[in-house]
């Protein structure tokens, strides 16, 4: 199938519309970050970059880890960002810009997340390394696209849905999971593993209040307490769902590792998060350079 204009938007230089990246500008295996200026504290550990580009809040350095060829894009907040990159990171690979057609031999990139979150369990203290095995969406992407699940997630939205009875504020949760082989290769003794949840914003949507009274006077309370199949959800955040169901509808891998900075159980916020975040990118760089492939 031909793309239109409209459809598959390039700049005047052949790049991709938002992201200003050309097929050959990005590798296969890729850092996303929330904040553009966290992207220079990951490339500063890199042998050496050999591009740099930044348009809006997509900023993107490419380069060196060993012999691996690594990037790291900044995404911006919230999974409306998330449709974005991973659409046009993918399109960078398998679609063929001249033609504007589907490329017949696709590439599977492996796509993996440092961002911050917060615990919502007494037990998970900040300044610990989380990663999502599973990721439960509030804010509703994965609704606009068509996608297939495994009888575990199936079992586990339906249970989710029916307990948390939030329907009738329309809140339909959506449950994705993290890639097989990169949650074998990133795990160890030095992270811990959870249920997370991708939230529509950061206040009223993860139960905050300011001067805003938010629908939901139970969110916290309701979230902490349930159990699927003795597993809980263990901490908050606002990309993962979208970037764990993006990926497996166009067939790459995925994980998010998590620098849990706050416990909102306890109330506690991190007194070192700069120091927090750099272990955190220390050691997903350090699982990237072992990778495979």
């Amino acid at each position: 199938m031909h793309l239109s204009e409209s459809e598959l938007i390039l700049n005047s230089d052949g790049s991709i519309y938002h992201l200003n990246l050309l097929p050959e500008d990005v590798a296969q295996t890729i850092i996303t970050v929330g904040d553009p200026d966290r992207v220079p504290e990951v490339s500063k550990h890199f042998d050496e970059i050999e591009l740099k580009k930044s348009k809006r809040e997509f900023c993107t350095h490419t380069g060196h880890i060993g012999k691996k060829r690594v990037s790291v894009i900044s995404t911006g907040i919230g999974t409306d960002n998330i449709d974005i990159v991973l659409n046009e990171l993918d399109a960078l690979f398998n679609i063929d810009f001249e033609s504007k057609t589907e490329r017949n031999q696709k590439t599977e990139l492996n796509i993996i997340r440092i961002g911050t979150s917060g615990s919502i369990q007494k037990d998970i203290p900040v300044d610990s390394v989380l990663i999502s095995e599973v990721a439960i969406g509030l804010e509703g992407l994965l609704h606009f696209y068509k996608f297939s699940q495994s009888p575990f997630q199936i079992n586990l939205q339906e249970s989710l849905t029916q307990y948390l009875n939030w329907s009738s504020n329309n809140i339909s949760p959506y449950v994705t999971i993290g890639n097989d082989y990169l949650l074998n290769e990133f795990t160890s003794s030095q992270t811990k593993a959870g249920y997370t949840v991708t939230n529509a914003g950061f206040y009223g949507p993860q139960g905050r209040r300011i001067r805003l009274s938010p629908t939901l006077n139970d969110f916290f309370e309701k979230l902490r307490a349930f159990r699927f199949q003795n597993n809980r959800i263990t901490n908050l955040e606002m990309e993962t769902a979208g970037i764990y169901g993006m990926a497996h509808i166009l067939g790459h891998k995925a994980l998010s590792i998590n620098a849990i900075l706050a416990n909102r159980a306890t109330g506690n916020f991190s007194k070192k998060p700069q120091k927090t975040i750099e272990k955190v990118i220390m050691y997903t760089l350090e699982k990237i350079e072992g990778l495979s492939s």
